[in-house]
């Protein structure tokens, strides 16, 4: 399998040197994902041929399809999948120039065949996949000669910090790229906390501190980069912006979350793992990665770092309060969000609002309202940083 991806892959790269460097776009209507038999088989038509690649991740069972200058749509036709096999299916653009559509099988499946084919200046990729045992699905996974795409982040180093300069902190606008985020009548969490976290960014740098954001623009980074790049920066504080949509129940108002083992309710269990998923099916290989949350010593540093994370988080929850901005009836949550899991920098993350809530969406998409609360931010941020000089002479004893 191995192999046979690579060999996929350098075809795919050939197209490069045939001059096959336009934006491509995808063309639903003449674009199937359906069951052949017991095969299942994948056409997608591109408005032109480009450079691609496939390849398979397990836990849970995926298969991934990269396509460089090629613009794929987050929003999938529904019309594409009509396979009982595949259970999820994502796509959007993952890195700058390239495009990905990952699928999410029920059953494992090995790759049988592959080729793009051109006619008319446009690009058919037809792929078939057969029924395969579940270990040899396995040992067959990985991205073969990947670019590494999930671990590269831009650099966002400020040198050495300086002994009393001012506080560094890193914005992260949740998802983007091949991970939208929730969505409801046109709006799109990615989006909106891209616009939101430029927002509190001015309003943090007019109070003198040095601010960063995980991404500029409609890209997607991992979780794990995130966290990566707040160790970059060197970062004091990293705060991660959020608009979640719930499919039942009736929340509304801004709730802050902090790291924690156990959820402190069923529905921060599920936006926890929600966030985590998405990280997931958007293709991500994290068949290397340690598991930082097991280790002693991450854990002794948290000793330190997680009451400074709730009191920033209870900083927030107090400025929003006193400046009459609405809030959840149980505004302060905790789970095991693993964007908040670096070990020593006090992380929160704030679901500004639900939009699935008409009221909260009304709010978010107005700019009179972001300002307020990217104010109020910017005050809890101050008042906590007041509070946190307090209490540091204790903290070294």
């Amino acid at each position: 399998m191995r192999s046979l991806v690579r060999g996929l892959w350098l075809l795919g790269m050939m197209l490069m040197g045939q001059g096959a460097l336009a934006q491509a776009q995808l063309e639903p209507a003449a674009s199937r994902i359906r069951d052949r038999g017991e095969a299942l088989e994948v056409t997608l038509q591109l408005s032109a041929p480009v450079p691609w690649r496939i390849f398979t991740l397990d836990a849970p069972m995926r298969v991934v399809f990269d396509f460089g200058q090629a613009s794929l749509p987050t929003a999938a036709d529904r019309r594409l999948r009509q396979s009982d096999r595949v259970t999820a299916l994502q796509m959007g653009p993952v890195q700058p120039g390239w495009s990905r559509l990952v699928l999410e099988l029920n059953v494992p499946m090995a790759l049988e065949s592959a080729g793009m084919t051109t006619a008319s200046g446009k690009g058919r990729l037809v792929a078939r996949f057969a029924p395969t045992s579940a270990a040899a699905f396995a040992r067959g996974t990985g991205a073969g000669p990947d670019p590494d795409w999930a671990r590269r982040r831009p650099s966002q180093s400020l040198g050495a910090p300086e002994k009393g300069g001012p506080l560094r902190i890193l914005l992260d606008p949740g998802h983007g790229g091949i991970d939208p985020g929730a969505e409801r009548d046109g709006v799109v969490e990615s989006h909106l906390m891209l616009i939101f976290a430029q927002e509190v960014r001015a309003e943090l740098v007019k109070a003198g501190y040095q601010v960063r954001l995980t991404r500029q623009d409609d890209s997607f980074v991992p979780l794990e980069t995130r966290v990566a790049m707040a160790h970059d920066l060197g970062a004091d504080l990293f705060i991660s912006l959020h608009a979640d949509a719930l499919a039942e129940g009736r929340a509304w108002g801004t709730t802050v979350h902090t790291l924690s083992r156990s959820a402190t309710d069923e529905a921060s269990r599920k936006l926890a793992e929600r966030h985590d998923r998405a990280d997931l099916l958007s293709g991500v290989d994290l068949s290397d990665s340690d598991d930082v949350v097991a280790d002693v010593l991450m854990d002794l540093a948290r000793m330190e770092t997680q009451p400074r994370s709730e009191a920033l988080a209870d900083a927030i929850v107090a400025q929003l309060r006193q400046a009459g901005l609405p809030l959840n009836t149980r505004p302060r949550r905790a789970a095991g969000y693993s964007v908040l899991k670096a070990p020593d920098i006090p992380s929160v993350l704030v679901e500004t609002g639900f939009l699935s809530s008409p009221r909260d969406r009304r709010n978010l998409v107005n700019p009179v309202f972001r300002a307020r609360l990217a104010q109020s931010l910017a005050g809890a941020v101050q008042a906590w940083q007041s509070q946190d000089a307090a209490l540091a002479g204790l903290r070294r004893r």
